[in-house]
């Protein structure tokens, strides 16, 4: 059980029968009267987004979600297939549901689904992933005029901005928490 108190980000709260998970949060101390916290929370079920206060007094029980360990297999359309290591039980998450990660994910690589009653509703991927750039436009040795980055594309379509040194086939890492270039990597 969580109080008005407990809230922070990113934590995951049953709020109505649904899970939400806490994407913002502020403490407001009026001058006379109770303390309030605005909160910005998502659900977890649907992805909209409400504005809610709460008071000092309020209690939430946690989301009961579970995490398990899975690898992605490939998309079809905008479906996203997981396969579960343990019992080979292979799932679908729609474009929705995968959000942003969909920018990262690579075919066989591991990552954490989220599970609400047994119903997958997000993932969460490793902080980095290396992928390999397949477009990149050629960098002319002198050219200052368009800065110190470039964008390149990589193999899951993602746009990103790199050091002009890039050129295509290079492998890359990039945080997937923030969607920047990090290193170039060397095997």
């Amino acid at each position: 059980m969580y109080s008005a108190s407990d809230l922070r980000k990113n934590l995951r709260i049953m709020l109505d029968d649904e899970p939400y998970i806490v994407v913002d949060f502020q403490f407001v101390k009026p001058g006379k009267g109770q303390s309030l916290y605005r909160c910005k929370l998502r659900n977890m079920l649907t992805g909209s987004q409400v504005d809610r206060t709460f008071r000092e007094v309020d209690t939430f029980q946690p989301a009961e979600t579970e995490e398990k360990n899975m690898q992605f297999l490939y998309r079809e359309g905008d479906a996203f297939h997981f396969m579960d290591n343990e019992s080979y039980e292979q799932i679908a998450l729609t474009a929705e549901q995968v959000g942003d990660a969909k920018n990262f994910l690579i075919e066989n690589m591991e990552c954490k689904v989220l599970l609400f009653r047994d119903r997958p509703i997000d993932i969460t991927l490793p902080n980095f992933v290396d992928v390999v750039v397949t477009e990149a436009p050629p960098w002319i040795k002198g050219d200052t005029v368009s800065g110190n980055y470039k964008p390149v594309i990589v193999e899951t379509g993602y746009k990103v901005s790199v050091p002009p040194f890039i050129e295509q086939g290079e492998k890359i890492r990039i945080d997937t928490r923030t969607g920047e270039y990090l290193t170039r990597v060397k095997e």
